[in-house]
């Protein structure tokens, strides 16, 4: 009992400190937050996918099949196979890391269709309460968003809060892929935001996609908005664990999976990791391997961005493995700086990412404001991560002895 009862001050430090540092929403976002249910099962329709026998043949399990052999059986399909299985499992089809990327828009936009469809009928159904149909308008109008031309949904999974993933650029003729990890509250309702863009994943991508073509126009680049795990929703017992990272991690180490086998980028995906994010990298970093041929130097190394970050789980970048290289920026705003960096009893999540002793290398953030203004125009954070997904190692600005 003494043990539950101290668990339960040391959360409320955790998020008492963030709510403190960003007063007023956050405050009563804190207080209306409740435990997520994580995500860690295949999609709906993965059950009968398994049993479908209608090729002779058994179909590659959702669960348990790797990119490679995802890959190879969907290179076997004939084009009346392929239509078949997108019409008939389209959320199995839309999130199969290593089925190919214009397969996959195909699936997820069957999907959305569905669920929008679906969300439609429980708005008109004046069996259920207001809330419930409020709701499912919500849902119905998410969709409708995600449906407009040129869309690229690389994965959509409309259970809980919804799971989306989104492609800015061209994935099968990218030189550079980034991947965009954001951190709490990012779902399908809060996925591309027209007020206040920047604080969306897709604003975030997007953003990075312009100043990538800005900085390099002959370089064909991508950027995924990977909204594929269940985040923390709000300041509340979430946010200060690592449950919902160690149930995103194998997710996030599929999507790189699946990008390796139908991506061809002369460097590993960089991956960008905003607020609880960076704590999905550090859990999934020790797992992504150091390339062979890249003893020395960096090359082959996966480039690991974290900002705005509560820590990654670590004590030191060493502890990440020899196949990252971390990068870190903190503006002087962001609210972030008054967490507590420290883990006590699986609460919090270790030291500073920007601290010196850590071993990341700093870069600048001059000019970003808050804890979601790191993507802004004209600031040295978003010229800086542009370099990094770029390999322009020469161009990334650090910050002053004073400022770090």
């Amino acid at each position: 009992m003494r043990r539950r009862r101290w668990k339960r001050v040391l959360i409320g430090a955790f998020a008492g400190c963030a709510v403190l540092a960003d007063a007023g929403a956050a405050a009563a976002q804190a207080a209306a937050s409740t435990e997520q249910l994580a995500i860690s099962t295949p999609p709906a329709g993965s059950a009968a996918w398994v049993q479908d026998h209608a090729f002779g043949r058994a179909l590659p399990d959702p669960a348990t099949a790797d990119a490679a052999t995802v890959a190879a059986f969907f290179a076997s399909l004939t084009s009346d196979e392929l239509d078949h299985l997108i019409h008939e499992y389209p959320l199995v089809v839309g999130n199969f890391d290593g089925a190919p990327p214009e397969v996959r828009y195909r699936a997820n936009r069957v999907a959305i269709t569905a669920e929008r469809d679906r969300a439609r009928a429980r708005a008109a159904d004046h069996h259920l309460d207001s809330g419930a149909r409020a709701l499912a308008v919500s849902r119905a109008n998410d969709c409708e968003h995600l449906l407009a031309p040129g869309r690229q949904i690389l994965a959509f999974d409309p259970r809980g809060r919804g799971l989306i993933s989104e492609v800015y650029g061209d994935l099968a003729s990218a030189e550079r892929i980034s991947v965009l990890v954001p951190g709490s509250d990012a779902d399908l309702g809060h996925f591309d935001q027209a007020v206040e863009p920047l604080r969306s994943p897709a604003g975030m991508a997007r953003a990075l996609l312009a100043e990538e073509q800005h900085q390099a126009p002959g370089t064909r680049t991508a950027v995924v908005a990977w909204t594929g795990y269940v985040t923390p929703s709000g300041l509340g017992p979430d946010a200060v664990t690592a449950r919902l990272a160690d149930a995103a991690a194998p997710r996030l180490e599929r999507l790189l999976g699946g990008l390796k086998e139908t991506t061809s980028p002369v460097a590993p995906p960089a991956l960008f990791c905003h607020s609880y994010g960076s704590v999905v990298c550090g859990t999934t970093a020790p797992d992504i391997a150091r390339p062979a041929g890249a003893a020395t130097g960096s090359e082959g190394i996966t480039d690991v961005v974290v900002f705005g970050s509560p820590g990654m789980g670590v004590q030191s970048a060493s502890e990440l493995g020899a196949g990252v290289q971390v990068w870190a920026t903190r503006n002087p705003s962001d609210w972030i700086g008054n967490v507590p960096y420290l883990e006590v009893g699986g609460l919090g999540h270790g030291a500073d990412p920007t601290a010196g002793d850590f071993g990341a290398e700093g870069i600048s953030s001059a000019g970003a404001v808050g804890h979601n203004g790191y993507f802004a125009p004209g600031t040295e954070s978003l010229h800086n991560f542009s370099s990094i997904a770029l390999g322009r190692y020469g161009s990334v600005s650090h910050p002053s002895p004073d400022a770090r």
